[in-house]
């Protein structure tokens, strides 16, 4: 189905590997008007207003997928972008402006949860937005490195703070937001945040 002719939300799927994006628009054709891209040029390419959300691949030998997303976030593109990678993450991801992280292989359920979860989300509360935002950052750190790695990064216990301050606001001004973050959490990305 294409966008022009359907209400469902359009995803930019993005992957070099073909095979890997077919998969995953396969995974998300009955929720999900998908476009694929392969490969980092084509992503840019395809990019549009049209584009409701992406899951993009970071590594790829055209445009690193980093570079695709500062790029997009350049031009102004707010949609949500999901990171779906098999690079191990580092510290350097806490200065990317992506929505949330997923390490591969990702499964049928997780896809759809995550990008339901954003897509739904777009328009709410900027303060929501980032608070997710900065738990799937420090939550991605936290199951991957060491705690003695992050225990004396400056950036990383400043997101920390940031996200414990940005809990505490939303907790007061939302009835649901246990609810919300309970829901966020309960996808499996291989990942769980202390917050």
């Amino acid at each position: 189905m294409s966008p022009e002719s359907s209400t469902a939300p359009n995803v930019l799927v993005v992957d070099d590997e073909e095979d890997v994006a077919e998969a995953y628009a396969l995974k998300l054709r009955d929720d999900y008007d998908t476009e694929l891209a392969f490969g980092g040029e084509a992503a840019l390419e395809k990019a549009d207003a049209t584009t409701d959300a992406m899951l993009l691949d970071r590594r790829m030998p055209d445009i690193h997928g980093d570079e695709v997303l500062a790029e997009l976030r350049d031009r102004g593109f707010d949609f949500p972008i999901i990171m779906v990678t098999a690079v191990d993450p580092d510290l350097n991801i806490l200065e990317m402006d992506f929505d949330d992280y997923l390490c591969k292989p990702v499964d049928r359920e997780t896809l759809r949860t995550t990008l339901d979860q954003h897509v739904d989300r777009s328009g709410t509360d900027p303060k929501l937005e980032e608070f997710f935002s900065l738990l799937s950052k420090l939550s991605v750190l936290e199951s991957e490195l060491q705690p003695s790695e992050l225990e004396d990064h400056e950036e990383f216990q400043r997101l920390k703070r940031q996200a414990v301050t940005r809990s505490e606001e939303l907790r007061e001004s939302m009835d649901d937001f246990e609810e919300i973050v309970e829901t966020h959490r309960s996808v499996d990305r291989g990942t769980r945040s202390s917050l």
